[in-house]
């Protein structure tokens, strides 16, 4: 195994132990990754009406899958303090037109709202006679929509909530990566005092696996841009080669605990800390592998789509024209809890992975810096504590060297 350059940059540590490289930066937001370009691209198709019916969907997925590369940032407090602002209704209202969401229900709601628009049309032609009296009013009971409308809400309702247990567990399974990994990078500070390039070797492996876990979940992640700065280039090499790179990380950490010279008890302890990983690679890529059933979410899209093609139907006798904006406001409103349920389904990229990789980084390279430091402030306490035991006739001080508790008023 090849020994990496550190690119923590820790300054309480002499350069002769560890040389000084670039600290390691990620990238303001995800690249993608272009694996193959075809030197002689198909010349466009000619134009039919296919491919013009297909001009709004194309133009409103295409906004939808950018918007979902766009990197996600962690709340702070300012940001808690605008979500809850007695403003944000004005605010959400306003940023409409730029929501993802709204944007995505587009072709949707302009083909239901169309069909309103013909039938509405179809029976004014009908009333005042422009066609054959043949041709019958396009009129229905509301009985059945009466009967119906509350198996449809609950459709979403269970849709949308099966959404977001997938969500949540997504969430808590990189906390969980998120923590184990603070947790193994400090018992490594702790307990390798020894074999000092080993060690940062080991905790740049550390630092390596929730990037290349996030990378393996995100489709579209650039891993050799996120983790050139971390690794060296052979082992870079050989992360990228492999078909699956959080496994190849967790083989380096292995591999570099078996060359560290520590105790059989502490050798034990920090490989148990290489099962959360494991863990969690399994949770994420059965979130990742295997959606909500897919014969719900066909059910749900086809009991939308037929309630609002007959809308306009049941709707004429009471509002006639009105059907338009009827038609309209329930498509917009019924389309858009379940394309939230659609999105929140495959919850990594709704997350701040880029984020919590980079917090994880800082949060070890602030453990390094202060180590050093740590150790002398205890080591001169323990001094200090050793001196006053004794008076400078040899006989015991006062009090016995005994410390009170600090009296501290909250």
């Amino acid at each position: 195994m090849a020994i990496l350059k550190s690119s923590l940059h820790i300054k309480p540590f002499s350069p002769s132990q560890f040389p000084s490289v670039t600290p390691f930066k990620f990238p303001p937001k995800p690249f993608q990754i272009h694996c193959s370009q075809n030197p002689n691209p198909p010349s466009p198709s000619p134009l039919n009406l296919i491919s013009i019916l297909r001009i709004v969907p194309d133009w409103a997925d295409a906004i939808k899958e950018s918007r979902m590369k766009q990197t996600k940032s962690l709340y702070r407090h300012e940001d808690w303090v605008e979500h809850r602002s007695s403003l944000r209704h004005i605010r959400h209202l306003l940023s409409s037109l730029s929501s993802r969401v709204i944007l995505s229900l587009f072709p949707p709601v302009i083909a239901f709202t169309t069909v309103a628009v013909v039938v509405a049309s179809y029976n004014t032609a009908v009333f005042w006679d422009l066609l054959p009296e043949f041709f019958p009013v396009l009129r229905a009971s509301s009985l059945p929509y009466q009967l119906t409308a509350p198996a449809l809400a609950l459709l979403l309702v269970f849709r949308t909530e099966a959404s977001y247990s997938r969500f949540e567990e997504g969430r808590k399974a990189w906390t969980k990566v998120i923590s184990g990994t603070n947790d193994f990078a400090r018992q490594v500070i702790v307990s390798v005092e020894k074999d000092s390039v080993l060690k940062m070797a080991l905790l740049q492996y550390i630092l390596a696996f929730p990037i290349a876990l996030k990378c393996h979940l995100i489709h579209g992640s650039d891993i050799g841009k996120d983790l050139k700065n971390l690794l060296e280039d052979d082992d870079l090499a050989l992360v990228l080669g492999s078909k699956h790179r959080p496994r190849c990380i967790i083989q380096f950490i292995s591999q570099s605990l078996q060359l560290l010279n520590l105790e059989s008890s502490k050798r034990t302890t920090l490989e148990s800390k290489v099962t959360c990983f494991h863990e969690g690679i399994g949770v994420c890529e059965q979130i990742t592998s295997i959606p909500i059933p897919v014969s719900y979410t066909r059910l749900t899209s086809r009991f939308l789509v037929l309630w609002h093609l007959t809308l306009p139907i049941i709707l004429w006798d009471d509002c006639h024209w009105i059907v338009v904006p009827a038609t309209f406001i329930s498509a917009a409103s019924l389309f858009c809890i379940e394309e939230v349920g659609v999105l929140i389904e495959e919850p990594f990229p709704m997350l701040a992975l880029d984020e919590l990789c980079k917090l994880v980084y800082e949060n070890v390279q602030e453990a390094l810096t202060s180590e050093k430091r740590i150790k002398e402030i205890l080591d001169a306490k323990m001094k200090d504590q050793a001196t006053r035991k004794l008076s400078s006739n040899g006989h015991p001080a006062s009090g016995g060297g005994q410390t009170t508790w600090p009296n501290i008023n909250f």
